[in-house]
């Protein structure tokens, strides 16, 4: 009896493709899981994070205080990716392809693919992973499994982006989730003008240190990194 053939291989976008396409404001999509091809999206309008625009409302800040969720970069962002591509009941389908999953767990294993979690006793239960190049982050997909655990994450990478010195958040398609969080829409020249000053520069440090250091400012303070990244948006807001 002959062995059944080895399943085919993914094949990847290389990571230098990736990072070109972003730096031209482009990104792959997939029509589906199982979907062999990508194709290249560049939104007329762009949805992008002011990072001092964030809307906390009293009962999130009040969530972050409270440390209820322990935040991490890239902890586990395998896991974080594999939780976005997931069905979910307002979108059974999704758009990140086994193709588009693996291309950015090696983008991860490059470094220049990251993602923000919230923890919770030793479980992963909400995070956002994204693309960081330059003073960039481009995030890609969030997910949560706990209350309001995508929020706090989203709330974290920005308090984090603004401690390494990035500038431009984008965040692709407008949502209406989005607009109440203070996300803008902007045209495509617009967010093209952005982008091309946000790559001129490099950051302060990675969003990693950015967290590490904010821990030490907090554990130095005797208070609490949430507490950090609340105080942080009530300076600014």
């Amino acid at each position: 009896m002959h062995s059944p053939p080895p399943p085919t291989a993914i094949k990847l976008i290389p990571p230098e493709i990736l990072l070109l396409a972003y730096r031209s404001g482009v990104f792959p999509m997939a029509d589906s899981r199982d979907d062999e091809e990508v194709f290249w999206v560049e939104p007329r309008n762009r949805a992008i994070f002011p990072l001092d625009g964030f809307r906390m409302s009293r009962s999130l800040a009040k969530l972050i205080r409270q440390d209820r969720y322990e935040i991490r970069v890239d902890g586990d962002f395998s896991a974080v990716i594999g939780e976005c591509a997931q069905p979910r009941i307002d979108h059974p389908g999704t758009w990140i392809s086994e193709v588009i999953d693996a291309s950015y767990r090696n983008l991860h294993r490059q470094g220049h693919a990251h993602s923000v979690e919230c923890w919770h006793k030793r479980k992963l239960v909400g995070g956002l992973y994204g693309v960081a190049f330059d003073r960039v982050f481009c995030g890609e997909s969030m997910f949560t499994r706990a209350d309001n655990a995508s929020k706090v994450a989203l709330a974290a990478l920005i308090c984090l982006m603004r401690r390494a010195g990035y500038v431009l958040l984008d965040c692709q398609f407008m949502t209406d989730h989005l607009a109440s969080l203070g996300a803008v829409q902007v045209s495509r020249d617009d967010y093209q003008e952005r982008l091309s000053a946000a790559c001129e520069g490099s950051p302060r440090c990675t969003l990693l240190e950015a967290l590490e250091q904010l821990q030490e400012e907090a554990q130095a303070s005797a208070s609490s990194p949430g507490k950090l990244i609340a105080q942080s948006f009530t300076h600014t807001s």
